[in-house]
């Protein structure tokens, strides 16, 4: 996976983007008051999770009933402006391509119209038990693929 060149645009989504808010606190900053650069990989962890949770899948429901979670293979992310303390942002997971046990998104986080930082994540789906990657159960690798 690729980071995004400033003359390239990321693959387009299968699907609408999921949008998440999330509100920039005082402890998500650094020494020089921007938002840190690991709590955007935080933010997009965020939105995946309720992306999942609005098509009716919890992730300890999925270790619980099928003994499998989601890991992170790969992220290419590129810092385009600083977010800062109290700024309202939106967090989108936009599907690129599901396959038998790995899922690949965009995400952006923006404030308006201006985007913050935007990645290339790649998940994989894992057995709880080895950490070995396994395929997406049926009913979820189903739901994802038919999301409008």
């Amino acid at each position: 996976m690729k980071s995004f060149p400033a003359e390239t645009a990321p693959a387009a989504p299968i699907a609408e983007p999921f949008l998440w808010p999330v509100r920039v606190y005082y402890e998500d900053t650094d020494a020089a008051g921007v938002v840190y650069y690991a709590n955007y990989l935080r933010f997009m962890e965020r939105a995946r999770t309720e992306w999942l949770r609005a098509m009716g899948f919890e992730q300890s429901e999925l270790a619980e009933s099928h003994g499998v979670a989601f890991v992170v293979r790969s992220a290419a992310i590129d810092y385009l402006a600083p977010g800062r303390f109290n700024d309202e942002l939106q967090v989108s997971v936009e599907l690129i391509k599901v396959g038998a046990g790995q899922i690949e998104v965009n995400q952006r986080v923006v404030r308006g119209e201006d985007v913050l930082a935007r990645a290339a994540v790649r998940v994989a789906c894992v057995a709880l038990r080895t950490m070995r990657p396994v395929r997406i159960p049926r009913p979820l690798a189903t739901r994802i693929r038919t999301r409008d």
